[in-house]
C-alpha cells in the first residue's frame, strides 16, 4: 500500500474505539448493578446476557471478511455502531421491564445483547483491519497502544459521567443517560471515521482484494501452522487474562477484609497497570524493538511470564492473607497484562496481512472471535471455580489460591504458544526511511 495512516488517521480510529467501550461499559456495568440492586433480578440473568453477546462474537470472521471483499470499510465500521447504539437502547427497555415482565424483558434482552455482540464484532473487528491494513509495521506495537488506551479512557469518562448523572436513580433517568451515551458514541465515531479511507481509497482499487468465499479463507487461515498456531495463543492467553475478572474484588473483601470501595479503588489499581503496561509496551515495542514480529514477541512473552508471577503472588497472598503486599502485587498484574496484550496485538497485525487469499478483516475476526470466546469463558472458569471450591474445601483462601495458580499456569503456557506462534513466521520489514508506507511481508 503507497499510503499508510498516519499518527493522526491511528487516533481517529481510537475515537472510534473509545466510542465503542462507552456504549460497552452501559451493558457491562450499569444495567449488570441496576438489573441487580434497583430491580433485585437474579446475577445470573445480566451474567448470562454478557456471556451472550461474547458467544454472538463468533460472527466476527464474517464481518471481517465483508468488510475485506468490499473496496471501503467505513460503511461496515458504521453498521456496527448503529447495531451497537440501537441494541443498547433495547436493552434499556429491557432493564426497566425485568421487574413487571421478566419473561418478556429477557426475550428482549436476548435480542438487544445480540445486536449489541453482532455490532461490536462488525464495528471492533472492522477498525483493526484498517489498522494492520494502513500502519506500517513500525508503527503497529504503538498503534495498537494508542487504541486501545483510547478505548479504556472512552469507559472511564463515560462511567464517570453517566454514574454522576445517574444520582438520583430514576428510569426516566437511566433511559435520558444511556441516550445520551449512545449519541455522543455515534456522533464522535462517524465524525471520526468520516472520509478516513479517502486518501487510501486509490491504493485499495489497485490492490488485489480477495475474492475467495468464506469457508475457504476460514480454510486457509486454519489451514497456515503459524495463523492456527496463533490463534491457539491468543485463546489461551485471553483466557488467562479474563479469568480474575470476576473474583478479584470478592477476594479482596473476603480474604483481606477489604470494604466495596476498597476494593473497587484495588481494580482501579490494577487498570491503571494496564494503561501504563499498554504505554510501555506500545512505545518500548514500536522504537526499539516492534520492526520485527519476532521481536515484539519479547514483549509478549515477558508480559506472559509476569503475569504467571503475579499470580502467583497472588496465591501465596490468598494463605498469607493481611501483610501480603496487595497493591502492589495488583498493580504489577496489571502492568504486564497490559504489556502483553498489546504486543500481542501489534504481533497480529503483522501476521493479519500475511494471507495469500484471505484478507485482513477475515484473519482479526477469527483472532477476535477466540478472544471473545475465552472473555466469556475466562470470567466464568473463574467464578464458577471459586464458588466451587469453597464449598467443597470450605476455605476460601485455599480456593482463591488455586484458581490463581491455575491462571499463571495458563500464562506460563501462553508464554510457550507465544515462541512458537511467532517464531514460525518470518519477519516484519518496514521501508529505511521509515516513512511510514507499508511493504511486502
Amino acid at each position: 500500500m503507497a499510503g499508510g495512516f498516519g499518527w493522526l488517521a491511528i487516533v481517529r480510529l481510537g475515537l472510534v474505539q473509545a466510542s465503542i467501550g462507552a456504549i460497552v461499559m452501559l451493558t457491562t456495568s450499569v444495567f449488570n448493578r441496576v438489573m441487580v440492586v434497583e430491580y433485585a433480578a437474579a446475577a445470573a440473568i445480566p451474567a448470562g446476557l454478557i456471556a451472550w453477546h461474547y458467544a454472538v462474537q463468533l460472527s466476527r470472521p464474517l464481518w471481517g471478511h465483508g468488510s475485506d471483499r468490499g473496496r471501503r470499510r467505513t460503511p461496515w465500521v458504521l453498521t456496527g455502531m448503529a447495531l451497537l447504539g440501537l441494541g443498547t437502547l433495547l436493552a434499556v427497555d429491557a432493564t426497566v421491564m425485568i421487574a413487571g415482565s421478566p419473561v418478556l424483558a429477557i426475550g428482549l434482552a436476548i435480542l438487544a445483547f445480540a445486536m449489541i455482540g453482532a455490532g461490536v464484532g462488525a464495528a471492533g473487528t472492522t477498525v483493526l483491519a484498517m489498522l494492520a491494513s494502513g500502519v506500517a509495521p513500525a508503527r503497529r506495537a504503538a498503534a495498537a497502544a494508542v487504541t486501545w488506551i483510547m478505548m479504556i479512557a472512552g469507559i472511564v469518562v463515560a462511567a464517570g459521567i453517566a454514574g454522576q448523572l445517574l444520582d438520583p436513580f430514576s428510569e426516566r433517568r437511566l433511559a435520558l443517560v444511556a441516550a445520551g451515551v449512545i449519541v455522543c458514541a455515534l456522533a464522535v465515531s462517524s465524525l471520526a471515521i468520516f472520509r478516513l479511507e479517502r486518501g487510501m481509497t486509490a491504493d485499495l482499487a489497485q490492490e488485489s482484494r480477495p475474492s475467495t468465499g468464506f469457508v475457504e479463507a476460514i480454510r486457509e487461515i486454519l489451514g497456515e501452522r503459524e495463523a492456527a498456531r496463533f490463534t491457539v495463543f491468543v485463546f489461551v492467553s485471553m483466557l488467562a487474562y479474563s479469568m480474575q475478572d470476576l473474583i478479584l474484588e470478592p477476594f479482596a473483601g473476603l480474604v483481606f477484609a477489604k470494604t466495596p470501595g476498597e476494593s473497587t479503588s484495588l481494580s482501579g489499581i490494577q487498570h491503571a497497570g494496564v494503561l501504563i503496561g499498554m504505554i510501555a509496551s506500545g512505545i518500548g515495542g514500536s522504537a526499539f524493538f516492534g520492526r520485527r514480529l519476532d521481536e515484539l514477541r519479547v514483549w509478549i512473552v515477558t508480559g506472559c511470564l509476569g503475569s504467571a508471577l503475579s499470580l502467583a503472588g497472588l496465591a501465596m497472598a490468598a494463605m498469607v492473607g493481611l501483610g501480603w503486599p496487595l497493591v502492589p502485587n495488583v498493580f504489577a498484574l496489571g502492568l504486564c497484562n497490559g504489556i502483553f496484550a498489546v504486543a500481542a496485538i501489534g504481533s497480529m497485525m503483522s501476521l493479519a496481512g500475511k494471507g495469500d487469499r484471505s484478507g485482513e478483516g477475515v484473519r482479526m475476526g477469527v483472532w477476535g472471535a477466540a478472544q471473545a470466546v475465552a472473555f466469556g469463558l475466562g470470567g466464568l472458569l473463574g467464578a464458577l471455580g471459586v464458588d466451587a471450591l469453597r464449598a467443597t474445601i470450605g476455605h476460601d483462601g485455599r480456593a482463591f489460591q488455586a484458581v490463581f495458580s491455575f491462571e499463571a499456569g495458563l500464562f506460563v503456557v501462553a508464554a510457550i504458544l507465544a515462541r512458537i506462534a511467532t517464531s514460525q513466521a518470518g519477519p516484519s520489514t518496514v521501508d529505511s526511511a521509515s516513512t511510514g508506507r507499508l511493504v511486502k511481508i
